[in-house]
């Protein structure tokens, strides 16, 4: 009555009752395998650069020198000419 309540009694496939070697099936057994997958998301991040160019001037101031030149002429005449060595009233 004990084997009867869980089966065991009953032929589990038609060939046992016509071969003593035929295989018998047992209970199946179920394997759980788990996986993982890894998948990569990418995500856009918006990163704006404003960038100022500060553009400085520094004036200096170099010395740039030239030079002119003038002749001049004096002429110290006195006036008399070749006169003055005619004269005799030295």
């Amino acid at each position: 009555m004990f084997k009867k309540n869980f089966g065991f009694a009953k032929p589990i496939n038609n060939c046992c009752n016509q071969d003593p070697n035929c295989p018998i099936m047992e209970p199946v057994i179920n394997n759980c395998i788990e996986r993982e997958y890894c998948h990569e998301v990418n995500h856009i991040c918006p990163i704006h650069t404003h960038i100022i160019n500060k553009h400085i001037y520094n004036h200096t101031y170099t010395p740039e020198y030239s030079c002119s030149e003038e002749n001049q002429i004096i002429n110290n005449d006195p006036g008399y000419g070749c006169n003055k060595f005619n004269n005799n009233g030295f």
